[in-house]
């Protein structure tokens, strides 16, 4: 099994990668979509959120407020690593747990946003880093996700910076392109993958 770290900033392109990668044939542990999955309504995940930030971050229906619980953290570093240790020990157990069931040969892509922050890259045999300029990524936040550019900044200077992404990386895809110029490239990263994978 061949354990590969996917990161990025926002709006790098990462997840369109982890995408090609899965349609290629890669096993994609998704860490986002996990965190979205232990704070769902009735998880433990949601009580201990709750528990910390307070009734006001849910929403009508008793599901997670994101844009409640991201303007509240996203402005304090503090309230941000509170809210990280309740969430990233039940994304790594989780992410394990998938791991665990993937197949022996298999090339397992952990798509990590957070891989450089929390300073996990020792834990995959190689880590590909999804690159684009700071312009490209703004523009992308606000032409594409509909931020407003203040808070596109914001999010942006919530994460590492470029350089400290690239100083991790083994392989890099440069996205600072059109989509069309994405493809062939994460094609030729599949076929170095799994070459490593069948090397064992």
């Amino acid at each position: 099994m061949l354990k590969v770290g996917l990161t990025g900033g926002i709006g790098a392109g990462k997840s369109e990668v982890s995408r090609l990668l899965a349609g290629f044939g890669a096993v994609l542990v998704d860490a986002d979509r996990i965190a979205r999955e232990v704070v769902e309504p009735g998880t433990p995940g949601l009580r201990a959120v709750v528990e910390e930030f307070g009734p006001d971050i849910l929403d009508g229906e008793g599901a997670l407020d994101r844009p409640a619980l991201g303007a509240v953290v996203f402005a304090d570093p503090e309230r941000l690593a509170a809210l990280n240790a309740i969430v990233h020990p039940l994304v790594r157990a989780r992410s394990a747990e998938l791991e665990g069931a993937a197949d022996p040969g298999a090339v397992v892509v952990h798509d990590v946003p957070l891989l450089t922050e929390n300073g996990l890259a020792p834990l995959y045999d190689l880590v590909v880093v999804v690159d684009a300029s700071p312009a490209t990524q703004l523009d992308r936040l606000v032409r594409l996700r509909g931020m407003t550019e203040q808070d596109a900044r914001s999010r942006m200077a919530a994460q590492a910076t470029r350089e400290q992404r690239l100083a991790v990386a083994d392989l890099v895809i440069d996205n600072d392109g059109p989509l069309d110029e994405l493809e062939p490239q994460v094609r030729a990263l599949w076929s170095r993958l799994t070459a490593r994978a069948a090397e064992g």
